[in-house]
């Protein structure tokens, strides 16, 4: 290895199969040995919360040192985590293959994995991440679970805060009645067959959010890759698991890994690329789920057909050329970049796609919205994750731009309620969530 640790980072596969995987002592053995380099190293001090919850335990503590620090006093630590990788990413020295062999995120997703081994982790957070039966009962009862689920009801509101711990104040996501799966069965876009990129072909991984939540980030996405010559397909076999490995359910990881590659498997042999709608589910499809079950080709296999859908639009752009028909856009946007959409480590394609736009004012954020999934509707949660974005929600609110868009919709509505802090009153911003529907405008759709 070249002095420096100049190689580019690499991860190592989750044994999590094996019974030392869930050792406690090693894994405090491991703790403290990884959390002794962070307390000597700090360039992680503005990331996320976990960082200072573990510089001021160590600094508070009798020596000022590790060794006088009890291992209870880690799991604050663990639980600010928010798996967002950007330590990993973007600022950790130490990570592989430097010999200090350091992977923060995995190593806090061990110690929930022992949590939920034990039966640690919180019942009620662990129904929440059920994000299939959830939309699926909710989706039948749209009017009213988005009625329950208000910020504006105070009695629901409260109850689900006394009950389940998400915060009375916390955006939730409103759920459809109808579900991108069955609005692709009738909405079917007519495809362009003198565009340049006529001839490929793609299926769209729903995602949960996309089907049960926001289905128009898929029918966009449709719409652009039909005027492109791209024939697709929507399919949602089941989540991608990212809930449940927030509470260290690695099992169900793997089990639902297998499923969505087992059904796409056959796609990907009839020349179809993959594309996730959402960008924390294109980095487990890629990323993670190789990780998880580095054994089975069809995960594999998969993780090298997926494309997150800002990174396919900008492919055929740079490859057959975008087709014509985008026109301007008036009011500009500002562009959140996602946490997962920089752990893919593919640069800015959201950017990269509405620059092809003619002449678009456009305002690009890279830095996290403090949202971080489940994470950041939380009670004990919910107000660290407004002050960690609020950098964010103030550089929107400067802007002033006449849309605010994120890869990941959520963070988005978390960028906005940071910007009503902020100004006092909701934004005046156009409803478009995610990139790729400014992009759908653009073409006029």
């Amino acid at each position: 290895m070249r002095e420096g640790s100049l190689e580019a980072p690499i991860r190592h596969p989750l044994n999590w199969q094996d019974e030392a995987f869930y050792d406690a002592e090693a894994l405090d053995e491991e703790l403290r040995r990884v959390f002794d380099i962070c307390h000597g190293c700090r360039r992680c001090f503005n990331l996320c919360d976990s960082f200072p919850r573990l510089f001021d335990l160590i600094d508070d503590s009798e020596s000022g040192e590790l060794d006088s620090v009890e291992s209870a006093g880690f799991k604050p630590v663990v639980d600010a985590c928010t798996l967002c990788d950007m330590c990993f990413l973007t600022k950790c020295p130490y990570v592989p293959p430097h010999e200090f062999n350091l992977d923060f995120p995995h190593l806090m997703l061990r110690y929930r994995a022992i949590e939920a081994r034990d039966g640690k982790r919180s019942f009620t957070e662990g129904q929440l991440t059920q994000t299939d039966r959830n939309g699926k009962i909710a989706s039948m009862m749209a009017p009213v679970a988005n009625w329950a689920s208000s910020c504006d009801n105070h009695v629901t509101r409260p109850l689900m805060e006394k009950t389940m711990g998400v915060d009375r104040n916390a955006e939730l996501p409103q759920f459809t009645a109808n579900t991108l799966v069955n609005r692709a069965k009738s909405e079917v876009p007519e495809i362009n067959t003198e565009a340049p990129a006529y001839g490929r072909k793609a299926v769209l991984y729903a995602t949960c959010f996309g089907n049960f939540n926001n289905p128009e980030i898929g029918i966009a996405a449709r719409q652009i890759l039909a005027r492109n010559g791209v024939e697709t397909e929507v399919v949602y076999p089941s989540c991608c698991g990212m809930p449940q490995m927030e509470q260290g359910d690695i099992a169900q990881v793997a089990k639902n890994a297998a499923t969505v590659a087992a059904e796409m498997a056959d796609w990907i042999d009839r020349g179809y690329a993959v594309i996730a709608l959402v960008p924390s589910c294109a980095l487990m499809l890629k990323f993670e789920w190789p990780l998880i079950v580095p054994d089975n080709a069809q995960v594999k296999s998969l993780s090298e057909a997926t494309f997150d859908i800002d990174e396919f639009i900008v492919d055929i752009s740079r490859k057959e050329g975008i087709a014509d028909g985008i026109e301007a856009i008036d009011g500009g946007a500002t562009l959140h970049i996602a946490c997962h959409s920089r752990a893919q480590n593919f640069g800015q394609k959201s950017a990269d796609m509405l620059r092809l736009i003619p002449d678009f004012d456009l305002n690009v954020i890279e830095r996290c919205a403090g949202h971080g999934g489940s994470w950041g509707i939380m009670k004990d949660n919910f107000e660290t994750a407004i002050k960690v974005g609020k950098p964010v929600a103030r550089q929107a609110s400067k802007a002033a731009k006449s849309y605010v868009v994120s890869g990941c919709p959520l963070a988005r509505s978390h960028i906005l309620q940071g910007m009503e802090r902020i100004d006092g009153t909701a934004p005046e911003v156009d409803s478009a969530s995610h990139p790729v529907q400014i992009l759908a405008r653009a073409y006029g759709y």
